[in-house]
């Protein structure tokens, strides 16, 4: 019997991609569990679902009764942990939401499979991983030099990254505790397709089209390290072959750029194409508006653990990578209009004053 392999936040932007990359390159039978709240979305997946390459469980990964279901009944070999509340500004208006997703329900996720590890036999025991994605926020802020490194101290400045720092030292205690082989990943700012329009690559290319302002958190100029989710999900599939257990693995594009920067690089892109914009250039529609609170300054991750240990290094640049992903954004319209319900109309979010509209990372 080849047994499947579960993805949870299957319906989500990182984790349909890793969905799409595992139907694609292993015969392995799929599995997604997804709670579909906002930014998850089936249409993601859909195809896969309908030809019945992929099966899809509506559930949470905190209904513990229901996720050790799932794994007794399909016999994952192995569990990738994408379910997340996953946005900054959300968290600062809503913290509960992320410490009952991210805490309480990773660990809930981590108690049935441990459970479910425990009553396989030796050799399956022996092949299985749990492997958990996780941020670079967890780390902190950066100065204007240097890297995190995998042992750097967590140090999260906003409710997202604390919750998810929170989900990540469970997943280690449980790997030392009780002995589920475990893999933590922690990845930079991830960019292309399917990925919900509150993100800033996403958002600015939808406000362009339309001719709205394009608004920048303070002067523009925090810098985040830009991952293409192709390549994460190649790393994310390496770490499960050949990463070590209880280990922790940095993934990251080595592409650093200002919000500023990305936000012209996005501007020059759609410049590019044959779309009309109402506005030329279209850099005149930038705006700054008030920072956020806790906006870190910086962040960028060592990735030479994975590459010495796993031989995994980013395939694309930022520029190709942009370049593809304004160009899928401008070819599915259909998928943003499905997936920008009322539950998101733009409005800012981060300061409980939902008025503005938000430049989110």
């Amino acid at each position: 019997m080849t047994r499947p392999i579960l993805v949870t936040g299957g319906a989500g932007f990182i984790g349909s991609n890793l969905v799409h990359f595992l139907h694609e390159h292993q015969t392995n039978p799929i599995i997604v569990l997804d709670r579909l709240t906002y930014a998850g979305n089936l249409n993601s997946i859909s195809s896969l679902v309908e030809e019945q390459s992929v099966t899809f469980h509506h559930a949470d990964i905190g209904d513990r009764v229901a996720v050790l279901d799932i794994l007794a009944s399909a016999k994952p070999k192995a569990v990738f942990n994408l379910a997340a509340e996953s946005h900054v500004d959300r968290s600062i208006d809503r913290p509960a939401e992320f410490i009952q997703t991210n805490v309480v329900g990773t660990t809930s996720l981590l108690e049935a499979s441990l459970e479910y590890f425990n009553h396989l036999d030796e050799v399956s025991q022996s092949d299985f991983r749990f492997v958990h994605v996780s941020t670079d926020e967890v780390y902190g802020s950066l100065g204007p030099t240097g890297l995190f490194s995998e042992d750097h101290p967590f140090e999260p400045n906003s409710p997202y990254a604390a919750s998810k720092a929170s989900s990540d030292h469970f997943v280690r205690a449980y790997h030392q505790t009780f002995g589920l082989p475990v893999i933590t990943t922690n990845c930079s700012n991830n960019y292309g397709p399917y990925q919900f329009p509150e993100k800033l690559i996403p958002l600015m290319i939808q406000k362009a089209l339309r001719g709205e302002s394009l608004p920048v958190y303070g002067d523009g100029s925090n810098i985040r390290d830009w991952l293409h989710v192709e390549d994460h999900c190649r790393a994310l599939w390496s770490v499960y072959k050949a990463g070590r257990i209880g280990e922790t693995y940095n993934i990251g594009g080595n592409c650093e750029m200002t919000n500023l920067d990305v936000v012209h690089c996005i501007c020059a892109a759609l410049e590019q194409t044959d779309v009309q914009i109402p506005v030329s250039p279209i850099s005149n529609l930038i705006t700054f508006v008030k920072d956020r609170p806790g906006h870190d300054q910086r962040y960028a991750v060592d990735t030479s653990k994975i590459a010495t240990e796993l031989g995994w290094d980013p395939i694309h640049t930022f520029e190709s990578g942009l370049r593809d992903t304004v160009n899928w954004y401008l070819e599915n319209q259909a998928w943003i209009n499905q997936v920008t319900d009322g539950s998101y109309r733009g409005n800012r979010l981060g300061l409980s004053e939902n008025t503005e509209v938000t430049p989110n990372e």
